[in-house]
C-alpha cells in the first residue's frame, strides 16, 4: 500500500515542481524593451524624492573650465577637461589648452593628473553624515567618467583606476560602505562610452563586449548597488550597447533586483523611453507624468568641482530649496550634485549648502518625502505656491510669506498646521475654498527659513 501511495505522489510532486519552475522562468525579465518595461520602479526611488550626485575624478586635480561661454552652456563643465584640450572645434579649445600649458607646463599630459589624485583626506564616515544631515535618501557615485578612469579596482582598467595609481584605495566601496551604514541608499554613474579608449575608437562592438559589459557587471557584483545611473550613451543606439542583455541581466539578479533602479540613458534612441525613470539636467529633459522622473543640477554650473567658479557662480540655499520644492511637486526627484576636491574634501560652501537644505527638511520633510504631486491643483499664476500630497492631506509650499492665501477645490480640513509652528492656524471654508489667516510670527518663533509649509489635514479624495 504504501509503495502505491509512493508511486503516485512523485508523479504529483515532479508536476508541482515543474509548475514552480515554469512560474520562475516566466517571472524572468527577457532582453527586450516590451519585457523590461513591464518592471515598475521600486517604492524607495518614488519617495526618496531628494539625492546627492557627486562627480570626482582626475578631473579634480585641475579643477578648471572657462567661464567664457564661448560654445554655450556646459562649456563650464569641469569634469569635460580632457576633452576640451582635444577638440579644437570647440571655440573654448584654447582656453584650455593655455590654461593646461601655463599651469602644468607645454609638455604635460592629462594621464599624468592619475600621479597626483590622492584623495588624502577623503573621510567616507564623514561624507555620508553630511549627506544624511542633509536629508538626502541616496548617493550616486561617477564610479567612471568619460575619462575612462574609475574609483573601484576595475580589471578593465589596469593602472587606470583609483587602487593601481593615485589614492591606491577602493574610493568607491569604501564610500558604498559608510552610504550603506547610515542607512542611505547607495547608486553608482557609469559612463558607457570613453573618450580616447583605443578599443573603444577601433572597434565598438569589442568594447561593449570586453570593456564595458564586464567592468558594469564588475561593478554591480561587487557593491550590490541600489541605482545605476549610466550616461555617454549618444554615440550609438541600445542594440549596439546591448542594453537590453545588460538590464535583463541585472534585473534577474538575486543581490540587487529588489531595490535597483536605473536611468534612462541606455542608447540615443532610449531617453524619455526606458528604464526606471527619467532624467532632465539643468531643466533639459522629459518630465513625465506617468513615468518617474529626476533633475539633476550642480550646485554651481560645473558638475567636477571648478575652481574657476566664484561665489556668485552658487546658487544660494533659498534657491536649491525652492527648486527641490518646485520639482517634487511635479511629481520629480531632485538629484543634487557636489564636486569633491582632488584631495577628498567636499568644499565648504557646498557643506553649507547642503546643511541649510537639511534645515529646512527637518522642519518640513514630511512635506516632501513620500509624497506626489497634486494633479488636480488649480491652475494659478502665483509662481511662489506649490502643492504636494500625501493620501488625503494636502501641503501647500510658499516660497515667499504670501500676503494672502487661499486654497480652492478641496474639502473642509480636519486640522491645519504650520509645520514647525505649535500655535493654532485659523480659517474660513466656504463651498470648497479655505481661505488661511496668516499666524503672526516673529523671528522668535518663525519655523524655518527659505519657505514655509502649510498642512491641511484630511481634505483630498
Amino acid at each position: 500500500m504504501k509503495k502505491k501511495l509512493r508511486i503516485l505522489v512523485q508523479p504529483f510532486l515532479a508536476s508541482i515542481l515543474l509548475l514552480i519552475s515554469a512560474q520562475q522562468v516566466q517571472a524572468q525579465y527577457q532582453p527586450t524593451w516590451e519585457s523590461l518595461d513591464q518592471r515598475e520602479a521600486p517604492t524607495w526611488y518614488k519617495g526618496a524624492k531628494f539625492g546627492i550626485f557627486i562627480h570626482w575624478g582626475l578631473y579634480s586635480v585641475p579643477a578648471w573650465a572657462t567661464k567664457s561661454g564661448a560654445d554655450g552652456f556646459g562649456s563650464g563643465y569641469a569634469e569635460w577637461y580632457w576633452q576640451r584640450l582635444h577638440a579644437p572645434n570647440l571655440k573654448i579649445h584654447q582656453e584650455f589648452v593655455d590654461f593646461q600649458n601655463r599651469v602644468y607646463g607645454p609638455n604635460s599630459r592629462y594621464q599624468d593628473f592619475a600621479g597626483q589624485f590622492k584623495a588624502e583626506l577623503f573621510n567616507p564616515d564623514d561624507w555620508a553624515e553630511l549627506f544624511k544631515q542633509a536629508g538626502a535618501k541616496y548617493v550616486v557615485l561617477t564610479s567612471k567618467h568619460h575619462e575612462g578612469y574609475t574609483l573601484w579596482p576595475s580589471a578593465q582598467a589596469w593602472n587606470w583606476n583609483a587602487m593601481d595609481i593615485g589614492p591606491n584605495r577602493d574610493l568607491a566601496g569604501d564610500l558604498s560602505e559608510s552610504i550603506k551604514k547610515s542607512g542611505l541608499k547607495m547608486g553608482f554613474y557609469y559612463s558607457l562610452y570613453e573618450w580616447f579608449n583605443p578599443t573603444y575608437q577601433s572597434n565598438v562592438d569589442t568594447y561593449v563586449s570586453q570593456h564595458m559589459l564586464p567592468q558594469m557587471k564588475d561593478l554591480v557584483t561587487r557593491y550590490q548597488p541600489d541605482l545605476l545611473w549610466a550616461d555617454g550613451e549618444w554615440d550609438h543606439p541600445a542594440k549596439t550597447w546591448r542594453s537590453e542583455e545588460f538590464l535583463a541581466w541585472l534585473y534577474n539578479n538575486e543581490a540587487v533586483n529588489e531595490n535597483i533602479v536605473v536611468n534612462d540613458r541606455w542608447g540615443n534612441d532610449t531617453k524619455g523611453l526606458h528604464g526606471s525613470f527619467n532624467t532632465t539636467e539643468y531643466g533639459s529633459g522629459t518630465v513625465s507624468s506617468d513615468r518617474p522622473w529626476e533633475e539633476c543640477r550642480g550646485i554651481g554650473e560645473s558638475f567636477g568641482y571648478n575652481r574657476n567658479e566664484n561665489l556668485n557662480d552658487y546658487r544660494t540655499g533659498d534657491y536649491l530649496i525652492h527648486t527641490l520644492i518646485q520639482i517634487v511637486a511635479k511629481g520629480g526627484n531632485f538629484l543634487l550634485n557636489i564636486g569633491p576636491t582632488a584631495d577628498g574634501r567636499i568644499p565648504v560652501i557646498m557643506q553649507q549648502r547642503l546643511q541649510e537644505i537639511g534645515k529646512w527638511l527637518e522642519v518640513n520633510g514630511e512635506a516632501i518625502y513620500e509624497t506626489e504631486a497634486w494633479k488636480e491643483a488649480p491652475a494659478s499664476s502665483d509662481s511662489t505656491v506649490f502643492y504636494t500630497r500625501k493620501g488625503k492631506d494636502l501641503y501647500v509650499h510658499c516660497t515667499t510669506w504670501p500676503e494672502k492665501l487661499v486654497v480652492k477645490n478641496i474639502n473642509k480640513p480636519a486640522a491645519l498646521a504650520l509645520l514647525g509652528l505649535k500655535a493654532p492656524i485659523s480659517s474660513r471654508y466656504k463651498q470648497g475654498s479655505l481661505e488661511i489667516k496668516l499666524p503672526t510670527v516673529t523671528p522668535n518663533n518663525l519655523p524655518c527659513q527659505s519657505a514655509w509649509v502649510f498642512k491641511l489635514s484630511n481634505v483630498l479624495n
